[in-house]
């Protein structure tokens, strides 16, 4: 067992896990989207960014690629996290704002604008279907094409694949087909119709190095 510190209090978890793995075992919520059980780790999306260390020497790291070591010191919720974590919704809503995933995920931290160019792209390029074809449908029939802006997802050299059994499985996972918000405005990039209430404990000072990681938050579910 491997002793570390999530979020102030000491904890074990097994050798080999991710930290993402051990703070959702230690009940710690983390947002996800490349992230699927029974896929590879990929890192792609860095929506599940946690800090580690104390300091001036304290970073931020995707928790789904980062090994649990011992002495670690995790936040997986302190004000420097929610800031990353709301603007990397920011640019996947600019890159695909029609995907409902997305949306409830801005719904859900609170972000209420979208500051960057709309690209109203299909692809957040999160690699899901590239993972899903070669590891679980064991086909490889699809991957990665280009580097950098023009990257891309397709067959090689764009040539109807042989191996592809038509599975459907890139589909049901990819974040941008699975559901598609139907609102009447496409220019918009937020929804909002799904939007909870942002949690009052939120803006209190003395959360800055841990802000509320209750799922509900318990403050917010007291009758008011």
């Amino acid at each position: 067992m491997i002793k570390l510190t999530i979020n102030g209090l000491d904890v074990s978890v097994e050798e080999g896990a991710t930290l993402l793995e051990a703070a959702k075992f230690l009940g710690f919520p983390i947002p996800t989207l490349c992230h699927m059980e029974g896929l590879s780790p990929y890192g792609a999306c860095r929506l599940c960014v946690v800090e580690i260390g104390e300091g001036p020497g304290a970073k931020l790291v995707s928790s789904c690629t980062y090994p649990a070591t011992a002495g670690l010191k995790v936040r997986t919720a302190s004000s420097r996290v929610i800031r990353a974590r709301k603007m990397i919704i920011e640019l996947l809503l600019g890159s695909c704002p029609q995907s409902k995933e997305i949306q409830d995920l801005a719904s859900a931290h609170g972000v209420r604008q979208q500051r960057f160019r709309q690209e109203h792209e299909d692809c957040i390029l999160c690699g899901k279907c590239v993972r899903m074809c070669k590891e679980q449908m064991m086909a490889g029939a699809i991957g990665f094409q280009g580097r950098g802006e023009t990257r891309t997802i397709g067959t090689p050299f764009d040539v109807k694949s042989d191996v592809c059994r038509y599975c459907g499985g890139c589909i049901y996972v990819c974040p941008a087909c699975q559901l598609r918000c139907t609102y009447t405005e496409p220019d918009k990039a937020i929804c909002g119709g799904c939007a909870n209430l942002t949690p009052p404990c939120l803006d209190k000072e003395h959360f800055d190095d841990m802000m509320c990681y209750m799922a509900p938050c318990v403050a917010c579910e007291i009758p008011k």
